[in-house]
């Protein structure tokens, strides 16, 4: 294990970016020594974001000021669309964490739809590993490039998985009704982003028509060995940050929502950071609030033969900068807790 790995933040300015500082100031293992961002370069990381101000951090500075010799990891946190051609062009010596959509899709075509524009690096779409932490270690640790996974893919995902590959649910008629804080629509400025646009309000968006659509499907297809859709709806809810997913499945044939609670105990028993209830137990964003966390439970639906998951986690944490930070972890094969044994922020 080496003592201490350089790390460089592409795009440290959004959300994503403040969040892995929080969280790497606190490793042992990271020295932050780069920071971009390159609408503040020249300011101080304080500037823009001031609970980091006195905390001893490199300047912003412009991508192509970069000198990456030293540097062994890249975090990548810049918008979709624009992360293909920055990798792409990175030094081959680094090791890359792409916090985007940019490398998350395996089929480039199915990319290409969803994200209307050609993949534009689609040799090194080839070699990506999907980090879903908890499913994907063998292969994140030889990995040169890993595609982050989204938010709401992240958070729905974890529950599904093993319930689909263990045969318990249908893959047919899974419905997902997830709620976001309003972090995950990131840091630029839009009006419908505007306080008086989000506060005491909730509303549906990207309806039948939201990019993780076919992540999730992507995920719980290759588990599945069929082809998934699901009914997926994202919400907006008047909060900074937290996801919850509920879940409306069809129970397979002589199975019960005990064998579906004792399926993902099992497969979640030893992980570090995801968690099922004890029956009857409902998880709630409070719970996760500020940690690398997925708390998740199972309920039985009114409806015979059907049952509701509730899963929650941080989109910024767990659903984007902690979960990268698991990933740095399993990379360099520094004990997969560093860094993220974090007590949620309650109230």
């Amino acid at each position: 294990m080496k003592n201490k790995i350089n790390i460089a933040i592409i795009g440290a300015s959004g959300y994503t970016g403040a969040e892995l500082i929080r969280i790497l100031l606190t490793h042992p293992f990271a020295n932050i020594s780069v920071l971009t961002g390159d609408s503040q370069a020249g300011k101080d990381i304080g500037d823009v974001y001031p609970h980091l101000r006195f905390k001893g951090l490199p300047k912003l500075i412009a991508l192509e000021q970069v000198d990456f010799s030293g540097v062994d990891l890249v975090f990548c946190c810049l918008p979709h669309g624009t992360t293909q051609k920055v990798i792409a062009a990175l030094p081959e010596h680094l090791r890359i964490i792409d916090l985007s959509a940019d490398f998350r899709l395996y089929n480039v075509e199915t990319y290409a739809k969803w994200y209307g524009h050609a993949h534009q690096a689609v040799e090194l779409q080839k070699t990506a590993v999907y980090g879903l932490t908890e499913h994907a270690r063998e292969k994140i640790k030889n990995a040169r490039l890993v595609a982050n996974p989204g938010c709401y893919p992240t958070t729905s995902s974890l529950p599904l998985m093993p319930l689909l590959a263990a045969g318990l649910i249908s893959h047919e008629n899974i419905i997902i009704d997830a709620k976001s804080g309003v972090t995950g629509a990131g840091r630029s400025s839009s009006q419908a982003n505007l306080f008086s646009e989000v506060n005491e309000g909730v509303k549906a968006y990207g309806i039948a028509a939201h990019r993780h659509a076919p992540e999730i499907e992507q995920n719980l297809s290759l588990v599945s060995g069929k082809e998934i859709m699901v009914t997926f709806t994202p919400h907006l809810m008047p909060m900074n940050r937290g996801i919850l997913s509920t879940i409306y499945v069809q129970l397979s044939a002589g199975k019960t929502v005990d064998d579906l609670r004792t399926q993902l105990e099992k497969t979640y028993g030893d992980e570090a950071f995801v968690h099922v209830l004890p029956a009857g137990v409902m998880p709630s964003t409070h719970q996760v609030r500020g940690t690398n966390d997925c708390v998740m439970n199972v309920f039985a639906d009114r409806i015979a033969g059907r049952a509701i998951i509730v899963s929650v986690t941080d989109n910024l944490v767990k659903g984007a900068s902690g979960q990268a930070v698991h990933n740095m972890n399993v990379i360099f094969g520094f004990p997969e807790k560093t860094a993220l044994e974090l007590t949620a922020v309650f109230p």
